[in-house]
């Protein structure tokens, strides 16, 4: 669905300053009742209304303010989640049925919450703390189980464990991801220039990211080569063969399946390989 199905100064908050404005404003838009909601998702659904589907979402704008509202915790700005939540509210408002006999509010919850969720997990940290569905929905329930500051002790991993039906350790997996904090790379501006040490650039020193010293690996990493393919050019047909099937093909073959191919046993093909290896190990220390 477009975002030009609102307004755009109702659809996303400019900034704190009119943020106070937007939230008047969306709560000015009347609420529909069942029969008019019905009707105009029926003439969304059944015509590509725009005008209706336009006033569906206009008249939940005010719902969005309140779930975002639930999210202030995270440091994130309360604009921003709003609309996060305004685009899941007109995802909600594409997907619904009026036949289903519920309101759109209870559906477009969960598209609204989703999103915002979407945007938190994206936001709150530079580092992602939940990738999956399963620590997606432990990050969020976990801080509201957490009823104190602090670690929680063991009974308290076990309850919220209990509760999400998740591992032990899992919670306390995330509960480490939830109280870790990032660090700048770099030292700030308002740092002492005299403790450099303080910053992971001035510990967490990569030698062989430097020129030279990637310069000089591929170069020798390219010699290798050259001898590798050197020493295969020097071995007859069947040794060649087997040394690519046994070293450098994937999958690789067995011993009785190349003694299959050749017609003879495994044990000559071991001694065979071991023949060839010895020629090409001659040739790299040449």
């Amino acid at each position: 669905m477009s975002k030009e199905l609102v307004p755009s100064h109702l659809l996303a908050p400019a900034g704190t300053g009119s943020l106070d404005a937007y939230i008047q404003e969306v709560n000015k838009v009347p609420v529909l009742s069942l029969e008019e909601e019905q009707r105009l998702a029926r003439r969304f659904r059944d015509d590509e209304d725009l005008d209706a589907a336009r006033l569906l979402v206009m008249s939940h704008l005010r719902f969005v303010v309140h779930v975002a509202r639930g999210y202030s915790g995270y440091g994130l700005q309360l604009g921003d989640l709003i609309q996060e939540g305004n685009i899941g509210l007109m995802k909600a408002v594409k997907r619904f049925d009026p036949e289903q006999g519920v309101r759109l509010v209870s559906f477009a919850v969960h598209w609204i919450r989703a999103e915002i969720h979407e945007f938190v997990l994206r936001n709150w940290r530079i580092v992602k703390v939940a990738t999956t569905k399963a620590q997606r929905k432990l990050f969020f329930n976990l801080r509201k189980n957490k009823k104190r500051l602090g670690w929680l002790n063991q009974d308290e991993v076990n309850r919220v464990a209990a509760d999400l039906n998740v591992k032990p350790e899992v919670v306390m997996e995330m509960e480490s991801r939830l109280s870790g904090q990032d660090v700048g790379f770099d030292l700030t501006s308002d740092d002492d220039d005299d403790r450099p040490y303080l910053a992971p650039a001035g510990y967490l020193e990569n030698h062989e990211a430097s020129p030279d010293i990637a310069t000089e690996t591929a170069d020798m990493e390219e010699h290798q080569h050259n001898l590798l393919f050197a020493g295969l050019d020097g071995l007859d047909d069947r040794s060649k063969d087997i040394i690519q099937s046994r070293w450098l093909l994937d999958p690789k073959m067995t011993l009785q399946e190349l003694a299959d191919k050749y017609g003879v046993s495994a044990e000559r093909i071991r001694q065979l390989e071991a023949a060839a290896m010895k020629k090409l190990k001659a040739a790299f220390d040449a």
